[in-house]
């Protein structure tokens, strides 16, 4: 994995709690797709290859999962939150609102 030091710093900067769900993030992320660069874009930790595809920031009470390309995801289950032209997101709250085979699915179909 090609780990930034900035988004390792965002990631530590979070509560407790939130660090371990962003580190589980992070890492589904390099698994899923390869080739993976991170940056600090606006203020939070974008990730891309090629080009911007997902992105995650935390809240007091939730860390917002967010996908460029979203037209590209099957969402059967109208899980993505937004109305913008370019993003959806959804709110990650704790541990069991990761589906990791789901999300390895969308950060696979939208970053290609």
């Amino acid at each position: 994995m090609n780990l930034n030091p900035e988004v390792t710093n965002y990631i530590n900067n979070a509560s407790i709690e939130q660090i371990e769900l962003l580190e589980v993030l992070r890492q589904l992320i390099h698994e899923s797709v390869s080739n993976i660069s991170e940056a600090i874009k606006w203020g939070f930790p974008v990730f891309s290859n090629k080009k911007d595809f997902t992105y995650f920031r935390f809240s007091k009470k939730h860390i917002t999962l967010g996908f460029y390309n979203f037209e590209k995801i099957e969402d059967f289950e109208n899980l993505l939150e937004g109305t913008g032209n370019t993003l959806r997101h959804i709110k990650i709250k704790n541990k069991s609102d990761i589906n990791a085979e789901l999300l390895t699915k969308w950060f696979q179909a939208i970053s290609g």
